[in-house]
């Protein structure tokens, strides 16, 4: 993992989240690409574009918040992007060879009642690239403690651990694997690969109406540090991402959530 994108609102938290991916960064030593992203806008009954001072002042205010935190020795490159959000962030990604996607719940939502917003939640339902979900106000810390929760241990894609290999290697992690069999459970689903396997310290079976449940179930016993699940169609979030945003009362964790991309 060398590369680490990290989208950066307007919400309170910016300055902590940005924080929490220097130390991260630092730890696994990486670089970090911080970005905003705006769209092109034109000013109501004037036709004169306002693209350039958008782009401007997107621009100060992210060299301002770098300023305010401690870049240690993380070599960081702060880049205004402008275009639609997800198809932006994809093309900054392949261009950068984004390894990781660090997001913050809410990038500039104020509701309470929210788990992610509609920025962050499109980011993870829309985007391939694995993420990292960092808790608003969260220090860092290395993750002593991963709980892996999965339907299907069945792995087809290259690579698609190595996020969670770097931060096991880097962090020294213990990986809890909890294996849910629900309704969609298929023979050899929980047949494990010897990539996967050789990460794992302890494996629980548990039998559950979705992951999500199973993780609610087996969450304390473990007292994880980090909560490890997979993106796919009908994977961890399934009804939850119905739509983009994410309501507290349907998900939410006070630990960083590590997403990885489809193991199919």
């Amino acid at each position: 993992m060398k590369n680490i994108l990290v989208p950066v609102g307007t919400s309170k938290n910016a300055l902590s989240h940005l924080q929490y991916a220097i130390d991260f960064a630092e730890t696994i030593g990486a670089k970090l690409f911080v970005v905003q992203v705006y769209n092109v806008y034109t000013k109501a009954g004037t036709m004169i574009k306002v693209d350039k001072i958008i782009e401007r002042e997107s621009l100060n205010y992210l060299n301002d918040l770098v300023s305010k935190v401690n870049t240690k020795s993380v070599n960081i490159t702060v880049k205004v992007l402008k275009g639609k959000l997800i198809d932006t962030l994809e093309l900054a990604s392949k261009a950068a060879d984004i390894d990781l996607i660090l997001i913050e719940p809410r990038t500039n939502s104020v509701k309470d009642k929210v788990y992610l917003g509609k920025t962050s939640g499109k980011i993870i339902k829309q985007m391939q690239v694995p993420a990292l979900i960092v808790p608003e106000g969260y220090v860092f810390k290395p993750a002593k403690t991963i709980l892996m929760a999965i339907k299907s241990a069945i792995i087809k894609k290259n690579d698609v651990l190595n996020p969670l290999e770097t931060i096991q290697k880097h962090f020294k992690s213990v990986i809890n694997l909890l294996l849910v069999k629900t309704r969609d459970y298929n023979h050899g689903d929980f047949d494990m690969i010897d990539d996967l396997s050789k990460l794992i310290t302890k494996t629980t079976k548990t039998e559950n109406a979705t992951t999500f449940q199973g993780v609610l179930e087996h969450y304390q016993a473990n007292n994880p540090d980090m909560l490890c699940v997979v993106r796919r169609k009908r994977g961890f979030f399934i009804k939850k991402w119905e739509k983009n945003v994410i309501l507290k009362k349907d998900f939410s964790s006070s630990i960083p959530v590590l997403v990885l991309s489809g193991l199919k």
